[in-house]
């Protein structure tokens, strides 16, 4: 059986014998970086035909950087050197002696021209483009999505809430978000984020609701690999781990179960957590943004929820108001939803005529300005008309009959009939790409009949979106 220095000796020579088979020539030179010996190979590459023995290495070939490698002790893997108007691609080795000091250098010639390695380059080089355009899109995602300026609104009520979220700014202390589903609580823990101090690192979101609870331990505060059947086997970080020293948004903390509640609240208190499976700490810089639509000091009352959690994160609350409370916001929401909605949809620009607005402030909105959205999008859909009056929002919305305008009678039932009739004939059409017959079998009609309503309701081609 042979020895380690054995198989490492056989080892170096055959790995000199497949070098200097395949290589283009060889040089090497001792301490002084003169040169001991050239092989032929090398001597015609370089058009050489003396005895060029004992003299120094950058007489005979000016760009050798063999002497640094004499100088240094450090391979050079892989260089490109220049010697008459060509490019060879070459290797660099120290020698050593039975002590292990440098007593010269060989160099290898592997190709002649460098032309031979562009598919290398151009492949590392696009390796690099794509792994910091990866960096890049990832940034992106974790960077805050909105700023103040799009949380809408210029009621009082909104006025005070952004004064509260931008003192909240200033400072590091946990935010807790508090109101109804829909009134823009992700939108304005991403607006403090981005007034932050923290705003050039990530804004990291979870919605503790959407989690299962057998998975909601891993996804906050990340597995040691293999810590379970399925674990990633290099491991994973948390969610706390990839905010670090930026902020974390905690969505629907009140839907957070018991058992990880004391979990959190270890991690707040003493700014370390210890990865599921793992027997360590890692300490965390994070600021804590967190909210919820339900009532958390009733969820405290009733056992559901920890006080001493609830104390840690009521450092700062901040409650939304709902949007029925303020009806006066609902002119300059509406008109930018329809600006988006036109960006999005394509069409002409839409306007609320007076009527509309009565309507559209007489609604109780249980969704808000999530709900108000939607709204704006079917009424967008199922007409084309530029100015969006109070009928246009009769059918989807249950507004008392005392807010309708005295001035503004619903139309004969004809007329809503045809107008609903014309909308889906349209958008049939659009769906369509114009074909008639895919149209008429989406509207579940014949191709015939498709036509003579068209020829009744004076109908061509199919209108813009």
């Amino acid at each position: 059986m042979m020895s380690a220095d054995q198989i490492r000796s056989r080892v170096a020579q055959s790995w000199f014998d497949v070098l200097l088979s395949t290589c283009e020539g060889a040089v090497a030179v001792d301490r002084q970086a003169r040169i001991v010996w050239i092989d032929e190979k090398y001597k015609n590459l370089l058009g050489i035909s003396e005895d060029v023995s004992g003299r120094p290495i950058e007489a005979v070939i000016p760009k050798s950087a063999l002497r640094t490698v004499v100088q240094t002790g450090k391979p050079m893997l892989l260089d490109l050197m220049e010697h008459g108007g060509r490019s060879f691609v070459v290797i660099r080795m120290p020698v050593r002696d039975e002590d292990g000091a440098v007593s010269g250098a060989i160099g290898f010639v592997l190709y002649e021209k460098a032309d031979y390695l562009k598919p290398l380059f151009a492949k590392f080089s696009q390796l690099q483009e794509d792994l910091q355009r990866a960096r890049r899109e990832l940034a992106g995602e974790r960077r805050a999505k909105y700023t103040f300026s799009q949380f809408l609104g210029v009621s009082d009520l909104v006025r005070e809430v952004k004064r509260l979220a931008r003192r909240a700014a200033q400072t590091d202390s946990t935010v807790l978000l508090l109101g109804e589903t829909g009134t823009g609580k992700e939108l304005l823990a991403h607006s403090i984020h981005a007034a932050s101090a923290r705003a050039g690192r990530r804004m990291v979101g979870i919605n503790v609701a959407a989690i299962p609870e057998t998975l909601l331990e891993g996804e906050l505060f990340g597995a040691a690999p293999g810590a379970y059947t399925g674990a990633d086997r290099k491991g994973r970080e948390g969610k706390f781990q990839l905010a670090d020293g930026g902020t974390l948004f905690l969505d629907e903390i009140g839907d957070m179960p018991l058992s990880m509640q004391s979990k959190l609240l270890r991690v707040l208190q003493e700014r370390e957590l210890e990865p599921l499976g793992s027997n360590r700490m890692v300490r965390v810089d994070v600021r804590i943004i967190a909210a919820t639509s339900r009532d958390l000091a009733a969820l405290v009352r009733s056992g559901q929820f920890r006080a001493d959690l609830y104390y840690r994160l009521n450092v700062v609350p901040i409650t939304l108001p709902p949007l029925r409370c303020r009806p006066e916001d609902m002119e300059v929401l509406a008109e930018n939803m329809l600006d988006s909605l036109r960006l999005e949809m394509g069409g002409g620009p839409r306007e609320l005529d007076a009527g509309a607005l009565r309507v559209l402030r007489g609604h109780d909105w249980p969704g808000n300005v999530r709900e108000l959205r939607n709204v704006l999008e079917r009424v967008c859909t199922l007409t084309e008309a530029p100015v969006l009056s109070a009928q246009h929002f009769l059918a989807i919305l249950p507004v008392p009959e005392d807010l309708l305008p005295a001035d503004e009678p619903p139309p004969p039932l004809s007329q809503a009939l045809s107008q609903a009739e014309r909308a889906a004939i349209n958008a049939a059409l659009r769906h369509a790409g114009g074909n008639k017959t895919a149209a008429a079998k989406a509207l579940g009609i014949s191709r015939a009949t498709l036509y003579e309503r068209m020829a009744a309701l004076k109908m061509g081609a199919p209108e813009p979106a």
